[in-house]
């Protein structure tokens, strides 16, 4: 079932378009990356996705009963957002926000909500626990439950793992793809290719030009042989093997 349609999207700023004609569906249970140098207009894409930011041209269609409201988004964390004075339960539960409507306060059920998804994260012992005294990985759980809290079907995720140590990432990773498996629509930014070839079923490479198909298709393609080369470095012996390996 396709959840989103994106036709002759370009996106920018003030009408100052970065990336142009941009077409690509979104199925319910995919996982897509979205690639490309800095600066391409990768998150620029999450927050037109969003309605944060106006497209300059073109158009996205919601289908299958989503709506803009029922997407989890976890952004990239600033410093101040990182020292923020707030309980992990509180945090957690703003992400129902949405589903509260015009009630001032949060029902049974939106509490449960959050309580499940603290547990499905593994930090429902650090509920009371202020949210500033946790460690880098603790709180991209806190986030990634709170975006949970909001999404019905569709979670954006940008550089979920940035700044987290190898351990820690490799638990990021798994978890987003337990999420995955859960049925959850993934979205995901992010500058790490082995573990985009290693997750993902499909690839959205924004550059001088545009590539969006199946990773495999994306290994076979130039713009993919051209960014892995250029980021050999992150693309290690071992994720190429394990890559040939699931193929």
């Amino acid at each position: 079932m396709t959840l989103i349609t994106v036709s002759g999207l370009s996106l920018g700023y003030d009408g100052h378009s970065i990336a142009d004609n941009l077409n690509f569906t979104v199925e319910s249970g995919d996982y897509l990356c979205v690639v490309g140098e800095n600066g391409s207009g990768k998150t620029t894409l999450m927050k037109t996705l969003l309605g944060l930011t106006e497209p300059v041209a073109g158009s996205i269609t919601f289908d299958g009963g989503l709506s803009r409201n029922q997407i989890g988004y976890l952004p990239q964390q600033t410093l101040v957002q990182k020292d923020f004075p707030a309980s992990v339960r509180e945090i957690v539960l703003s992400g129902c926000q949405n589903r509260c409507g015009m009630r001032p306060f949060y029902n049974k059920a939106e509490k449960r909500l959050a309580a499940e998804n603290m547990e499905k994260m593994g930090i429902e012992g650090l509920a009371d626990t202020c949210y500033r005294h946790l460690s880098g990985g603790q709180q991209q759980r806190v986030l990634l439950a709170r975006a949970l809290c909001a999404a019905r079907k569709v979670l954006l995720l940008d550089e979920p793992v940035s700044g987290l140590d190898p351990i820690v990432t490799g638990q990021m990773y798994e978890l987003i793809s337990d999420l995955n498996r859960d049925g959850i629509t993934i979205i995901m930014i992010s500058h790490d290719i082995g573990a985009a070839i290693r997750y993902a079923d499909h690839i959205l490479h924004i550059g001088e030009r545009i590539f969006y198909g199946t990773k495999d298709e994306y290994l076979r393609s130039g713009d993919g042989s051209i960014f892995l080369a250029g980021t050999k470095d992150e693309f290690s012996k071992n994720d190429r093997v394990e890559m040939h390996n699931d193929r």
